[in-house]
């Protein structure tokens, strides 16, 4: 495509920049993606994630319009349940504080469902997240609001967006690294981008950014994030340097959100530094609601059961990291070993096995095991074994009369044998960010659009503080990728 053809460049390519070059080119934009990794790499930190969708739904039948291709017996074992607006509404406030910016919140919300429609249309197929939903006298049961993956998880979904963006007739650049805005009084008008190291101007009436957060830059993420996050591990992609957010401030775009804190999870110790897209979501250890966590010093320093894992997942490495030695061990007994996620039995997992916990005790590295011996015994006492478990619903199956509590799903860790897997803290996106309106337009210091500059995906900032529930990142991506396309293409025929 010659650089005078093109009315909207896109930066980045995961599932924000994917969404919004192809409901450009389906509003007859003609788009180029500006893609930093090599093909190989593409996808930003997509590739990396679960494909889990967080959406609204009134029934069932909403699900079989979405999965036609369900079978009788997978309809007859699952109860879906249902996801209304009021309960997204409810539990997207309450893990943020209420601190989730409103008007933002509501257009994620309430465009949800048709989102994941018009990626149907698009070619993404969806599957049930069975791995979320756990299996009461029989049937799946899910209540919790991730109810669709997509078939193939982070790699299936980038694979299918780029398929669609080819049919469609978009142009994909690998190995682009944007380095600023054109930019002057009138506003945006195109991008200086570093081409396999060679420096050009691609000049269009509209940009959108859709190139991730900083969780890949160490210096930006001690700056913002504070001392220690230099260390953690990086879940997804090296690329997201926080590039986008940097050339965007330049040019005077207003910095919004939560800058001090992050999407974290507990993340196997020995991991790579940065994902690793052959293995996945192989080194996520989320199952920690089965046992316990303990720390150096042998101690709980976390209620586990707090809430479903959705709500507690992407806080809880944070607090792994502020721990003595940025690490922790997940403790589990017998009677829960079948119940673990399958990435607890990658071949990498960081685990120690033994028959007794005395034995246990002396496996787990860099821990007071005299006091992780107390800590067990104590928590053991503690548990409520009146009140029936039931993995289905907050069960209430607590402890009482420790000072650190285990408020649902608690099982006394007492039957050999016995595992244990040390985690540190997996970064996966940060939340501070750029400044948007509703259509996704990136605003000034003045609060005014900056002409031509438009926002999608994990670079904007305003909707997750704290914390996030799972499944939310991708729609969110997916809802504001697509008003960006539509809104840029509207604002390139104009000039």
């Amino acid at each position: 495509m010659k650089n005078d053809d093109i009315d909207v460049v896109v930066v980045g390519g995961g599932n924000a920049a994917l969404c919004a070059a192809l409901s450009a080119r389906e509003n007859g934009a003609n788009v180029v993606v500006l893609e930093r990794a090599p093909e190989e790499q593409r996808g930003g930190n997509s590739s990396f994630t679960q494909g889990a969708m967080r959406f609204v739904y009134d029934s069932p039948e909403e699900i079989y319009k979405l999965v036609p291709d369900l079978s009788a017996e997978e309809i007859a074992n699952t109860d879906f349940g249902t996801y209304t607006e009021e309960r997204f509404f409810d539990d997207l406030f309450r893990v943020t504080q209420f601190r989730t910016d409103p008007n933002l919140a509501e257009v994620l919300i309430k465009r949800s469902n048709e989102q994941l429609h018009w990626m149907r249309r698009q070619g993404v197929r969806f599957l049930p997240a069975y791995k979320h939903a756990p299996k009461v006298q029989g049937k799946f049961r899910f209540s919790a609001g991730s109810t669709l993956a997509v078939a193939g998880a982070g790699p299936g979904l980038v694979n299918s967006l780029y398929a669609a963006a080819k049919r469609a007739g978009v142009d994909v650049v690998y190995n682009a690294s944007v380095r600023s805005l054109l930019h002057d009084d009138d506003g945006v008008h195109g991008v200086v981008v570093s081409i396999d190291g060679k420096t050009t101007r691609i000049r269009s009436p509209a940009v959108v950014l859709a190139c991730g957060g900083f969780q890949s830059n160490a210096e930006w993420r001690t700056k913002y994030l504070g001392a220690g996050w230099d260390l953690v591990k990086v879940r997804g992609t090296r690329f997201n340097t926080g590039d986008g957010i940097r050339m965007a401030l330049e040019i005077g775009a207003q910095s919004f959100g939560n800058w001090s804190s992050a999407h974290a999870v507990p993340w196997d110790l020995n991991a790579p530094p940065y994902g690793d897209i052959s293995t996945g979501e192989g080194f996520s250890k989320l199952s920690y609601h089965c046992g316990i966590m303990i720390n150096a010093e042998g101690k709980r320093f976390i209620d586990e059961g707090a809430d479903f894992i959705n709500f507690t997942y992407a806080k809880y490495g944070k607090i792994i990291l502020a721990q003595p030695g940025q690490f922790a061990w997940q403790i589990f007994d017998s009677k829960v070993l079948n119940s673990l996620r399958g990435s607890y039995r990658i071949k990498q997992a960081t685990r120690v096995r033994a028959n007794s916990l005395q034995q246990l005790a002396d496996k787990l590295e860099g821990v007071n095991k005299a006091q992780f011996l107390k800590t067990v015994a104590e928590f053991n006492a503690a548990v409520k074994q009146d009140v029936p478990f039931n993995p289905s619903i907050r069960d209430a199956r607590g402890t009482a009369g420790l000072e650190i509590p285990k408020s649902n799903w608690a099982n006394t860790i007492s039957e050999g044998p016995f595992e244990a897997y040390a985690v540190t803290c997996g970064i996966t996106f940060t939340f501070g960010g750029l400044k948007i309106t509703t259509q996704a337009e990136v605003v000034d210091t003045e609060d005014k659009p900056i002409r031509g500059l438009y926002a999608a995906g994990e670079l904007v900032g305003g909707v997750f503080y704290f914390n996030y529930p799972g499944g939310s990142g991708l729609m969110n991506g997916t809802v504001f990728g697509r008003i960006a396309g539509i809104n840029a293409t509207n604002f390139s025929r104009q000039g």
